[in-house]
C-alpha cells in the first residue's frame, strides 16, 4: 500500500510516536461522516470487547493476526504465551507493530498469503476484508490453503439489519439494491485520504450458509451485545 493513501497507517503511527492522534474520519453513502478512536487500536486485552477476549482466548497453536492493525491482539496472545503472525497491507501500521514488540509481523495482504496456521484471527469485523458475498468463494478457497488440519477460523461480525429498523422497531429491506451488509468506506486522517474500499458486514445466518455450502462448519460461539457476534469457522 502506498502510505500516501494509508490514512490509518498514519493514524497509528502518529499516536504510537506521541500518544496521540487527530480524527480518522470515515465516509460512507449510507450513514453521516464518523470516526475511528485510534487509542482503540491500542487497547490491552482488560479493556477489549468481551468477543475479543473470548477469540484470543480460543486461539491456539500457530495463529494468523489478520488485518493486525497497531498490533494490539497480537501482543495480547504474545503475553500469554501464544505464537503469533501478524499481517496487515500498511506499511506504516507493520512497521509500528516492529516497533512495539510484535515479533513475526508482515506486509502482507491476506489473499495472496501462503503457510498453514491452527487458528485464523479475524477481528473487529474482521471479516470484513471479504468486501462482497461474492468474494466468499474466494475467501474459502483461501481458507483451503491457509487453513491446518482441524484448524478454526475466529471472525467476528455485525448483522447491521438494525440501520434499517423504523420507529415501531420494525426491520424493512424491501428496496435494498443487492446484500444490505455490502458497505462503501473511504478514511481520511488530515490530509491523507484512502481510496474508497468495499467492506462486508455478515449476518450469522448468511455466514453459516455461506460455510457450509463452501465445505465448512459455523459455530456462532459468542454474540454481543447488539446484533454483533463471534463465529468459528471450521472444516468437519
Amino acid at each position: 500500500m502506498n502510505s500516501n493513501h494509508d490514512p490509518m497507517g498514519h493514524a497509528i503511527a502518529d499516536y504510537h510516536s506521541s500518544g496521540k492522534a487527530a480524527r480518522l474520519r470515515v465516509f460512507s453513502p449510507m450513514f453521516d461522516e464518523d470516526e475511528i478512536p485510534v487509542a482503540m487500536l491500542f487497547r490491552p486485552f482488560d479493556d477489549m470487547p468481551a468477543l475479543e477476549q473470548e477469540a484470543l482466548r480460543a486461539a491456539t497453536g500457530e495463529i494468523l493476526d489478520v488485518g493486525a492493525g497497531a498490533g494490539c491482539h497480537s501482543l495480547a496472545l504474545q503475553a500469554m504465551g501464544k505464537q503469533v503472525t501478524a499481517i496487515d497491507i500498511s506499511p506504516l501500521a507493520v512497521a509500528t507493530m516492529r516497533e512495539r514488540g510484535v515479533l513475526d509481523v508482515r506486509e502482507q495482504d491476506f489473499f495472496t498469503l501462503d503457510g498453514q496456521y491452527d487458528t485464523i484471527l479475524m477481528l473487529m469485523n474482521g471479516i470484513g476484508i471479504v468486501g462482497s458475498l461474492s468474494r466468499l468463494p474466494a475467501f474459502f478457497m483461501q481458507l483451503d490453503t491457509l487453513l491446518a488440519p482441524g484448524g478454526q477460523v475466529l471472525c467476528d461480525s455485525s448483522d447491521i439489519c438494525y440501520i434499517f429498523e423504523d420507529e415501531d422497531g420494525i426491520i424493512d429491506l424491501t428496496g435494498i439494491d443487492g446484500y444490505y451488509g455490502e458497505l462503501t468506506y473511504q478514511m481520511q486522517y488530515r490530509k491523507v485520504k484512502g481510496e474508497p474500499f468495499p467492506w462486508l458486514f455478515i449476518d450469522p445466518e448468511t455466514l453459516a450458509e455461506q460455510a457450509a455450502a463452501h465445505g465448512y462448519r459455523c459455530d456462532i460461539i459468542a454474540r454481543g451485545t447488539h446484533y454483533d457476534y463471534l463465529a468459528r469457522l471450521t472444516r468437519p
